[in-house]
This record gives C-alpha cells, sequence and structure tokens, in this order.
C-alpha cells in the first residue's frame, strides 16, 4: 500500500508530505485546485512518461517521492529477485526528478532505475483507472479482455494469442521461401559451381603447395649447391675444408686444456660444432644424391598452382583468402540447401493451425461458461446505481470467415446492454448514454479489483473522476462501493459527489492560494472540517446550517 506521497516543487505545489491511509482514500476541492496533480505525481513515481510543465514556475527541477508499504506482499519480491535487485526492508522508495530542460531521472530504494523497470514494477504497486474508462467499452477488444480477466483465463488467452502469432510467422516463413525459390535455387547452382571449381585446392595446404612447388622447380639447381655446400664442409681433395679445419682448431685446444680452463671451454664447444657439421655434411650428401622427383608430382602442384591464380584472377583475391571465402561459401550452400521444402513447410503450418484451432475452441469453451455468471455480477452491481431494469448478456457469433480469426480466437463477443423495460438489449455503444457508460465502467473496474485472489497482495486502486455522469442516491452507493472494496484494498479518488466523499476512511482537500504565486496545498481533513466541505460540495459557495445538517446526514449514514 501507498503509505506517504511526497512533492517538492511540482506544478502548483511547492513542498508537501501527504500520509495515505489505509482504505478508501478521497480527494475533493474546487474545479481547477489541483485535484489531478496526487494523480499526475503517482503515475509519474510508476513510470508514465514526464512532462517539463509539471516543474513549478522558477524552479529547475521537481521531486516525487512515493513510499509503499510491501510487508507480506510475495509479488512485489519476486519482482526485485527477477530484476536482481535488494529488497532488504519491507519497504519500497520510488522518486522521481523532472528538469526544467525536459530530462527526468528515477530511482529505487536509492539506486538508479530505468523507465522501463520502473513501469514494470509500478504496474504491480499501483492500478490507475481514467476518467476515459468508459470510452474502452466502446471497443470490442477491452470486452474480452475484461471477460477474459473475471473469467481468471488469461495464461490460456496468452497462449491462444501465442499459437496463433507461431501460426503467422510460418505463413510469412513459406511466403518469403515461395517468392525467393528461383533466387535461392540460382544462387545454390552458384555456389555449387564455385566450390566444384576450388574443391582441389580446398583438399590441401596451399602455402605448403605453393613452397613445394618452388622447390621441386628449382630441384637441379638446389642439388647443385648442395654439393658446393658439402664439398666446403668436407673433400677428399689438397682444397682445405671446414671439417680439416676444425679437427686442427681441436687438436690445438686440447694441447692446452691442462693449462687453460678457457681451452677446455673452447674444446667441448669445438666438438659440438663438429658433431653438428656432420649431420649437415649428411643432410647435404642426401640431398645431393637423391633421385629427381616423379615428372607427375610436379605437374600435379603446377595444376594446383595454375586452379590458385586462375581463380584468384577471376574473383579478385589472393589464393589464399580465396580458399577461406570458400569455407562460407560451404556454410551458405548448406543453410540454403536445409531449407524446408514447401511440403514440408506446409505440413508445419498445418500442424500450428490445429495447434492454435484447439486452443481458440478451448479458449471459446471457457469464455462461454463464464459469460453468464460474470453477467449476473454484472447486473447485481448496476441494478442500485439507479439502473433497477438493467440486463446485460455477452453474445458469441463465430466470424464467417477464417481468415478473421485472430489472436484472441474465432469468435467476436459483444457485450449486449438494456436498462429499460421491455426493450431489446443491444451493443452498448448503440444503446447506453454517458451516465449508463460510466456507471458500467465504473462496476466493471470494481468487479475487476474484486475478481483477484483475496489472499494474495493487491495494488492500489486509483480512480480518476469516479463519479462522472452520477448524483443523488445513485452517488450514495457508488460510495458505498467504493468504502466497501476500501475494506480489502487501499483506494484513492477524485470525486465531485458529497455522498461519494461522505464515504471516504480518509478524506483530502485540495485547495489554492493566490499569494505572491500561486500554489495549492493540500488538507487532511478532520471530521468537523470535513462537515464544511462536504456542504460546500453540496450547497454550492454559501454555507449554512442546513448544507451543514445536511453534510453531517451523509456522515452519520457511513457504515
Amino acid at each position: 500500500m501507498l503509505v506517504s506521497l511526497t512533492l517538492h516543487q511540482f506544478a502548483l505545489i511547492a513542498q508537501h508530505e501527504l500520509s495515505v491511509a489505509e482504505g478508501f482514500n478521497v480527494i475533493t476541492g474546487e474545479t481547477g485546485a489541483g485535484k489531478s496533480l496526487l494523480l499526475d505525481a503517482l503515475s509519474l513515481c510508476v513510470g508514465e512518461r514526464a512532462d517539463m510543465a509539471m516543474v513549478r514556475h522558477g524552479a529547475a527541477h521537481a521531486d516525487i517521492y512515493a513510499q509503499f508499504d510491501v510487508e507480506n506482499n510475495p509479488v512485489i519480491a519476486e519482482w526485485f529477485a527477477k530484476n536482481e535487485r535488494a529488497l532488504e526492508e519491507p519497504e519500497v522508495l520510488i522518486r522521481r526528478q523532472l528538469n526544467n530542460t525536459g530530462r527526468s531521472k528515477a530511482w529505487l530504494n536509492g539506486t538508479p532505475v530505468s523507465l522501463a523497470e520502473l513501469k514494470s514494477l509500478g504496474s504491480l504497486l499501483v492500478n490507475i483507472h481514467s476518467q476515459h474508462a468508459q470510452q474502452a467499452l466502446l471497443k470490442p477488444q477491452f470486452v474480452v479482455q475484461w471477460l477474459d480477466e473475471m473469467a481468471q483465463i488469461t495464461s490460456l488467452t496468452t497462449k491462444t494469442t501465442s499459437s496463433y502469432q507461431q501460426y503467422q510467422q510460418l505463413k510469412r516463413r513459406a511466403d518469403d521461401l515461395a517468392s525467393r525459390e528461383a533466387q535461392r535455387q540460382d544462387r545454390i547452382q552458384l555456389l555449387q559451381s564455385q566450390l566444384a571449381d576450388i574443391a582441389p585446392l580446398l583438399v590441401v595446404d596451399y602455402a605448403e603447395v605453393e613452397a613445394e612447388h618452388e622447390e621441386l622447380s628449382n630441384i637441379e639447381a638446389l642439388m647443385i649447391e648442395a654439393s658446393h655446400g658439402l664439398h666446403l664442409l668436407d673433400n677428399d681433395t689438397d682444397e682445405p675444408d671446414v671439417m680439416t679445419l676444425l679437427g686442427q682448431a681441436i687438436k690445438l685446444c686440447d694441447n692446452q686444456m691442462s693449462v687453460s680452463q678457457t681451452f677446455e671451454q673452447a674444446s667441448e664447444q669445438l666438438h659440438l660444432a663438429q658433431q653438428q657439421i656432420t649431420e649437415v655434411t649428411s643432410l647435404l650428401s642426401d640431398y645431393a644424391e637423391q633421385q629427381l622427383p616423379d615428372p607427375e608430382r610436379l605437374q600435379s602442384l603446377d595444376s594446383l598452382i595454375s586452379l590458385g591464380h586462375r581463380l584468384s584472377r577471376k574473383h579478385n583475391l589472393p589464393a589464399n583468402d580465396l580458399i577461406n571465402e570458400a569455407k562460407g561459401w560451404e556454410a551458405q550452400l548448406e543453410q540454403l540447401e536445409n531449407e524446408p521444402s514447401s511440403d514440408a513447410m506446409a505440413v508445419q503450418i498445418e500442424q500450428a493451425w490445429q495447434e492454435y484451432i484447439a486452443l481458440a475452441t478451448e479458449l471459446n469453451k471457457e469464455r462461454s461458461k463464464a459469460a453468464p455468471i460474470v453477467s449476473k455480477q454484472l447486473i447485481k452491481q448496476l441494478q442500485p446505481l439507479a439502473l433497477p431494469n438493467a440486463r446485460c448478456e455477452f453474445v458469441f457469433t463465430k466470424k464467417t470467415d477464417v481468415s478473421q480469426y485472430n489472436g484472441q480466437g474465432c469468435y467476436d463477443i459483444d457485450l449486449l446492454f438494456s436498462a429499460n423495460v421491455g426493450m431489446p438489449m443491444q451493443p452498448l455503444h448503440k444503446i447506453a448514454s454517458g451516465g449508463e457508460l460510466s456507471r458500467m465502467a465504473l462496476v466493471m473496474q470494481v468487479l475487476q479489483a474484486t475478481n483477484a485472489d483475496n489472499n494474495a497482495a493487491k495494488p492500489m486502486l486509483v480512480f480518476d473522476e469516479v463519479d462522472v455522469g452520477i448524483s443523488g442516491g445513485t452517488a450514495q452507493v457508488v460510495g458505498e462501493l467504493l468504502r466497501a472494496l476500501g475494506q480489502t484494498q487501499q483506494l484513492l479518488a477524485i470525486t465531485h459527489q458529497a455522498q461519494v466523499a461522505a464515504q471516504a476512511h480518509q478524506h483530502i482537500l485540495v485547495q489554492k492560494h493566490h499569494d505572491e504565486q500561486t500554489e495549492s496545498e493540500l488538507v487532511i481533513l478532520t471530521e468537523s472540517d470535513q462537515v464544511d466541505e462536504l456542504a460546500r460540495m453540496s450547497g454550492g459557495v454559501i454555507i449554512t446550517d442546513v448544507t451543514r445538517d445536511h453534510a453531517r446526514s451523509l456522515l452519520s449514514d457511513v457504515k
């Protein structure tokens, strides 16, 4: 529940902290006094978009703080856990700051919070019913959604909508595949041709092929160079070679090892060098005396190198880069070849359609079962509101064309209404007056609120201009209805009717002062002050003993 609402430099309010009571809280005041400011401030704290015009004239920014008590509220605890936020105390403090530059910031328990998160949490804390709610009744979609909530089948509705969307997605995909089938086949043929062309290069290491080709192309010259190198290292002629000179150096160092440690170390290194040169001479000897390579091997390498050069020119890419590109062609080809055929897509679409039809049929069955019960609830609540002959009925009409089916099912649902004896029921938008619509909207909102799990934590209910289109005894009944609802749920409502305001558990008066700068003030009325306010609401500007007595009688009637 909302514990307090603090406003700083917000519109006509310079600074005020308002404590909000449990039960039914009512807001009254003269026209233009700023009654809607509280609702505007509360809306901002639960994620609505900001308007820089809400910053008080002359101020740099406005701040709104909303404190909620969420003890024993598992829904809020679950939201904090899901959003990886700590809820250390059973309290939620929301701060919203509006700058006169048009920017705004928000904090949740002292930590910055995004507007999307705030709106998500706010929907669990506060449920605001607009004064234009009766206009929503004229939209068939609203009636269907309300019936589903009353029947507590919104999860089934969600499944049906999701199933229909899946069916539509498959249809769009099939249409897309069909429209580009020719292009797809052309692309497959092109990729297959390109991959077939480059296939010999994909099974070898092209860098190694280039290296081997260059070596084999120069093998005779390289064998001659190996023989020359071998002659320099070790030969049987009178010419000096490395091994002879190295042997002389080793003998010299060995003779001096006993005299100097340096010669000993030098001898060790020379012996190692002698071993390494021996290995080198063996390598050069084998290379110089090898057989000439198989001409077919050189021809095979020539073919691969020629293919690499040709494809490189064709695709304007170095051969190694082209081979890497071909791996991407393989992935594309696999994806295109694995796309479902039109026959396979037709099977998937038919399965999705049958799943949707099964869910839509079950949904209609549940709606049809709940509709008479909900209709009786509506009639029971409407009749005391100066509509003693009210009748309501939900009518289900199956859509004539399957192309008209949608995520809400296969039936059009209308709420028919009649307020007069002997008159046929017709859709609300054709028959109901403004006052009848407002009463219908109020009753539907109250039923929706009371239909929730009684053991579950409920959001605060806010009614803007709850008394539109009503007066007199009807207003008395509306007030009693809201007071009864306030026994189980916190409410905040703006009203112009004394009969409604008298039923409140807490009465908040908004009044305007015109000093150097106009300012609105919020006052929680005592019983005696409430008498004067109810007298003003009943009798106008001049308050008399008669209007006060009437106000007292309204308060005395409160049950």
